[in-house]
């Protein structure tokens, strides 16, 4: 009876030991080929100026405001550029009537030629004063076009989807060309900055489908791809967190986030989630 129990407590033992012996088999084999990464969010930034000095007379828009492409975000003072148009096209008109005047000079001058009604000497200069004055004139149209161009840079417009960062001037504030009157966040493209370590670079193809989760309670998951793998190594940065040694030499991705909102931030860290193929 003993020996019939003990053989049964045998048996119960060896049949535990081999379910645990394969489960730990299937769980070794079978794992989860995620690649899990760490990283930022990366938003591009914009300083928005003009193309011209002047006084700054509107700004349209407060920090936080969300302003759509094309939507125009400030204007300088127009009258100094209004009056270099005028002063332009009153120099163009004169250069014209200038112009028509040497050519109806020239085509008398050459009409009195077959008959020897002019000297050589006096058709030569007809015909120079009508090429200088033709050269005055496009150059007087060309002045007409850069004071039209410098009126219209006193304008400020947004070139894309945005929401305002900073509002950097005020109006009455004297602005050189170029000055940012406003940093705008750029609402697309978004993508997310990580960071993978050689033997996992193998897994990574470009193109390659990301789940990307922020550190937000019930935050929302985002999807994403592989856009960019650099070929150049790197020390990972103290900023990114992984399991391995920062001292690592590792290889910078830009996964690209599909519909990406106002809730991703400049620096905001994420969790990458990529599943390889293979």
């Amino acid at each position: 009876m003993k020996i019939r129990v003990k053989r049964i407590v045998i048996v119960i033992f060896l049949l535990v030991f081999v379910f645990f012996a394969v489960s730990y088999f299937v769980r070794g084999n079978g794992k989860d080929s995620t690649l899990t990464l760490y990283g930022n969010v990366d938003v591009r930034e914009v300083d928005i100026g003009f193309r011209v000095s002047g006084l700054v007379k509107s700004l349209f828009f407060e920090e936080g405001d969300k302003i759509a492409k094309g939507a125009k975000v400030a204007e300088l003072e127009k009258d100094p550029y209004d009056a270099e148009v005028e002063k332009a096209r009153a120099d163009l008109k004169a250069m014209q009537v200038q112009w028509e005047n040497a050519k109806i000079l020239l085509d008398r001058r050459v009409a009195l030629e077959p008959i020897g009604g002019v000297s050589q000497e006096d058709l030569d200069d007809a015909l120079a004063n009508y090429r200088q004055l033709s050269a005055s004139l496009l150059a007087a149209k060309a002045n007409l076009k850069i004071a039209e161009d410098n009126l219209s840079y006193t304008e400020a417009y947004a070139l894309s989807d945005a929401i305002v960062l900073t509002r950097i001037k005020e109006p009455g504030s004297t602005v050189k060309m170029a000055d940012p009157v406003y940093t705008f966040s750029v609402l697309s493209p978004v993508w997310i900055r990580a960071y993978v370590n050689e033997p996992q670079l193998g897994l990574v193809d470009f193109g390659m489908e990301a789940e990307i989760c922020t550190d937000t309670k019930a935050g929302k998951t985002y999807k994403g791809k592989v856009g960019f793998i650099s070929p150049v190594a790197e020390f990972t940065p103290k900023t990114v967190q992984t399991t391995d040694l920062r001292t690592d030499l590792v290889y910078r991705l830009r996964i690209y986030v599909d519909d990406p909102d106002e809730l991703l931030k400049q620096g905001m860290p994420v969790t990458v989630k990529l599943k390889p193929a293979h």
